[in-house]
């Protein structure tokens, strides 16, 4: 029997077989994955894991692929994702949402409540999951200021509580990340009451200033590397000549250099050499290795 038919036996929710992922990440880039699937509950994710670790299958969880870059080659295992996981629970300013929430809905509705803290989400394109693993953030702020506790599913299939402390959060940086078998799935966030114009007014006025600044009119994945400790990593691109550079269908914004786009029919290999080219080129300037924010996934 194989793996694909003997994880359907098992009955771990909704799947999709040989899945091209261009509809699963915010680069639009194509690649195929052999299995999909969907868990509807927790008892469902931990039976698929178990077999998956059992049978030393590859697998990843996705968010709303808002940070990956899949290769042309395909992956060849099986993607999870958690979009069942979509909960959510609102106590006066504690908020209880699923990993599988998009943030960037959870943020709006929480500002159009009058509820302060997560203003600096309503442009970032990911799951709850996504951004809690990424410690996602702008205008100076992150995940890390708002998350009070995280459930987690741990290596051994225990259900857990991680409280912030725990979590470690840094920029761009989270203990999830680093321990990669923990899986977030739920996140207790505590906002703060405010004045529903204000917050409303401060979101619209940074959404006007993205439309200017960032090319959203292309698929991207947001900013490509972290800012080093007292520079903009686009600047330095900038500085490096670099805006406008392309490969296959990959470019380095012309708009905003620490954006890469897919101009049309871009390859995750196309997206990794720029990357890997752009790093090259401000190491050989500036001596200063830019990080990347963004995962490749083989």
């Amino acid at each position: 029997m194989n793996i694909v038919k003997e994880i359907k036996n098992l009955k771990c929710g909704k799947y999709l077989e040989n899945i091209d992922l261009i509809k699963y990440n915010t680069y639009k880039i194509s690649s195929v994955a052999k299995l999909m699937v969907f868990p509807e509950t927790e008892r469902q994710l931990i039976k698929l894991l178990k077999y998956l670790k059992e049978k030393e299958v590859k697998y990843m969880i996705l968010g709303n692929g808002s940070n990956v870059i899949f290769s042309s080659k395909g992956f060849d295992g099986v993607i999870i994702k958690l979009d069942a996981f979509n909960d959510l629970s609102i106590n006066d300013t504690v908020i209880k949402v699923g990993a599988g929430y998009s943030l960037m809905r959870l943020a709006l509705k929480m500002c159009k409540m009058g509820l302060s803290g997560l203003e600096f989400a309503t442009g970032i394109p990911g799951s709850v999951g996504g951004a809690v693993y990424m410690n996602a953030g702008a205008y100076k702020s992150d995940m890390g200021y708002i998350i009070s506790e995280v459930k987690v599913l741990t290596p051994e299939f225990k259900i857990k509580t991680l409280y912030n402390k725990d979590l470690d959060f840094h920029y761009r940086s989270s203990f999830l990340q680093k321990n990669k078998d923990y899986i977030c799935l739920e996140a207790t966030i505590v906002l703060r009451k405010g004045n529903k114009e204000e917050i409303m007014e401060t979101i619209e006025e940074r959404k006007q200033r993205r439309l200017i600044s960032q090319p959203l009119e292309f698929p991207s994945a947001g900013s490509v590397f972290r800012n080093p400790a007292g520079e903009f990593a686009g600047h330095l691109i900038e500085e490096i000549g670099y805006k406008g550079k392309r490969i296959g269908g990959a470019e380095v914004s012309n708009k905003h250099a620490n954006f890469i786009v897919n101009t049309g029919g871009a390859t995750g290999e196309d997206v990794k050499e720029l990357i890997r080219e752009v790093q090259s080129k401000v190491k050989e300037k500036y001596n200063i290795e830019l990080k990347i924010e963004q995962e490749f996934v083989e």
